[in-house]
């Protein structure tokens, strides 16, 4: 993180299961170079409203008793609000939160999953000579027997280190769960939105 507020980062993605199966069969359909990127574009796109790849690449495509894996950096302009302090995000990158349910009309139908699933981030944001981080977010901790979702933001040197893990257990959720599935989206959707505090360390 620089005293402006832009975010210099690398990034080590490692899918295993079906994830990595997806990614593989997308890949080998992609018939141009710069098209390989596009699956990190996406999700650079869901998080931030302007951004750069710097640089990317693609491990174990072909070796399919390992898991795949995307590397890559990228810059983001303005990604902490400098107002004397800079707000920043400790949740970088992925949106595991979902309005699927958050409709007027109720749903007469279950909420039908790929599959079992479990994501594991971690993020760490080093702040720039002279800050330190000064307040961080609440951790969540939500279970249900379907699934989880779990969360801290730890004080490092003169990092903010965000950990979170989660969970979908079943592959269907049935009618008279989904309010239990309301909820763990939306803890999941404040907790992504949640802010730290990095101050000058002279303040």
């Amino acid at each position: 993180m620089s005293a402006t507020g832009t975010l210099s980062g690398e990034v080590t993605d490692i899918r295993y299961g079906d994830f990595a199966t997806f990614q593989r069969y997308a890949q080998n359909a992609i018939t141009k170079k710069e098209d390989q990127i596009k699956p990190i574009e996406t999700l650079l796109s869901h998080s931030f409203g302007t951004y750069q790849v710097t640089k990317a690449s693609i491990g174990n495509l072909d070796q399919r008793d390992r898991p795949f894996q995307y590397t890559y950096s990228f810059v983001v302009p303005a990604y902490a609000k400098a107002e004397g302090l800079l707000l920043l995000r400790p949740r970088v990158l992925g949106e595991k939160s979902s309005d699927i349910l958050e409709k007027k009309e109720p749903r007469r139908y279950s909420v039908e999953f790929e599959g079992p699933r479990s994501d594991v981030d971690k993020f760490e944001i080093t702040v720039p000579e002279g800050f330190q981080v000064d307040e961080l977010p609440p951790p969540t901790d939500v279970d249900y027997s379907f699934g989880s979702y779990h969360s801290k933001t730890e004080i490092k040197g003169n990092a903010a280190v965000y950990t979170r893990t989660f969970e979908i257990k079943q592959v269907s959720m049935p009618i008279d769960r989904l309010d239990d599935l309301k909820r763990l989206y939306r803890a999941t959707g404040s907790d992504e939105r949640n802010t730290a505090v990095s101050k000058s360390a002279g303040h």
